[in-house]
């Protein structure tokens, strides 16, 4: 008579800096693969810091954190303390990643972008790297660890990982949320020659020293690819199941526009196209709303002041993510946009996927070539639209209005399991 044999859960090691109760998309994607990855035979161990610098909090998340995972917990120190005695509200701004534009910035605030991308580098979490590997190495030896990921941003994370690698013997994966050194903001940082090619050699020592790279776009892993001989894995973000809520379909056309609106995330010819479909319909007129719910930059406020649309919109501010879930489903139409140039084609906003399941059209405007036109094409959950794009626009709008109209507003989606959590997680697993 045969023994069964009990399979016993491979162990896996996640350094990441944003768990609850950090807020916004950057601690929803680690959140959910623990969530998951026990059902694929793997244990996670989540490390973070013990007291974060978190510039949006949302507590709700705490309830998401799955019971009887492990989370270690070491100190950091961060700037921050040092930058709120210079300018608190500058600080605020910043560390939210709202940069305003360079002829509209204060000599305090082209300051503390100086000192950020100069003297922090790759960012200002790097002094909690030292620590970090001193405690960890004693841990993976005491426990036995065989695989450790570490995911950026904050990409000084990588660097716990680079140094572990050399010194343990552990398969590590490192996984991009965000490209490194060719991320759109990294330009406003008043980088000297010297501090860029600093960012570009940490870059590529951590991109050829990781098992394995894995990246949330497709964009991202053929830059990537210039770089290494590395495998390199796509694993977007997702959706994941969320618990039913009570909500009544708003009576006005709203469109809802869900996270930071940043100063160059701002689509002029979006705001043209309404003060344009506002004068010549009145029952547009009358019924169309703009809801920005999370923080909005001057400039995007100034815009569309220009365009006379302040009194169509309704700025909520920034909600909980279970908040967030009833605007995304009672809204008419979903905006999601991003910054008009080439480094951009590689984001894929984490709402994207929440939007693409929640029932309602997405008008989306962004980058030629972008992985957001082909994911949107393919699961048929909207239209895509690039800047110069006008009489399309326009047209588009007009008839999801005639369509809210007749009460036969909403999505046609396609394809979509292959984006949920568990799906994704699983892809995951089989990396490990």
């Amino acid at each position: 008579m045969s023994l069964r044999k009990i399979k016993v859960p491979k162990k896996v090691l996640i350094v990441t800096y944003y768990w609850p109760p950090a807020g916004g998309p950057g601690v929803q994607r680690w959140l959910k693969f623990v969530k998951y990855l026990p059902q694929f035979d793997v244990e996670p161990i989540v490390y973070i810091p013990e007291n974060p610098n978190y510039p949006l909090v949302d507590e709700s998340l705490k309830s998401e954190i799955p019971k009887g995972v492990t989370v270690l917990k070491r100190p950091i120190n961060e700037p921050y303390g040092l930058a709120k005695m210079f300018s608190r509200k500058s600080s605020k701004t910043i560390s939210k990643g709202i940069i305003p534009e360079e002829k509209q910035q204060t000599f305090i605030e082209k300051f503390m972008l100086f000192v950020r991308g100069n003297f922090f580098i790759p960012d200002a979490r790097v002094g909690w790297v030292k620590p970090s590997v001193k405690f960890l190495s004693k841990y993976i030896e005491s426990e036995t660890i065989e695989t450790l990921i570490t995911t950026g941003p904050p990409h000084s994370l990588h660097l716990i990982g680079l140094q572990l690698k050399h010194t343990q013997n552990i398969k590590w994966l490192a996984d991009f949320r965000d490209p490194w050194t060719t991320i759109g903001y990294h330009k406003s940082l008043k980088l000297t020659k010297s501090s860029a090619k600093q960012h570009k050699f940490l870059e590529k020592q951590v991109l050829n020293s990781a098992d394995q790279i894995i990246v949330t776009s497709h964009v991202t892993k053929l830059e990537f690819e210039e770089l290494t001989i590395k495998p390199i894995e796509v694993i977007t973000n997702g959706y994941d199941d969320e618990a039913v809520v009570d909500f009544k379909m708003d009576e006005k056309f709203t469109l809802a526009h869900i996270g930071s609106l940043l100063s160059k995330r701002n689509p002029e010819n979006l705001w043209e196209v309404l003060a344009e479909l506002i004068n010549e319909n009145t029952g547009f007129s009358r019924d169309f709303q703009l809801n920005l719910v999370g923080a909005v930059s001057e400039n995007v406020k100034d815009s569309l002041k220009k365009f006379g649309l302040s009194d169509y919109v309704n700025e909520i501010g920034y909600v909980s993510h279970k908040e967030s879930v009833v605007f995304q489903k009672k809204s008419q139409l979903l905006l999601l946009v991003e910054i008009d140039s080439e480094d951009t084609q590689c984001i894929i906003p984490g709402k994207l996927f929440e939007y693409m399941v929640s029932n309602r059209p997405i008008i989306a405007l962004g980058p030629k070539g972008s992985d957001v036109e082909k994911i949107i094409k393919e699961t048929n959950t909207g239209h895509y639209f690039y800047y110069n794009d006008y009489a399309s626009l326009k047209n588009t709008i007009l008839q999801y209005y005639d369509a809210y109209k007749n009460k036969s507003l909403q999505s046609y989606p396609v394809g979509l399991q292959k984006y949920h959590r568990k799906a994704l997680t699983q892809s995951l697993s089989k990396l490990l």
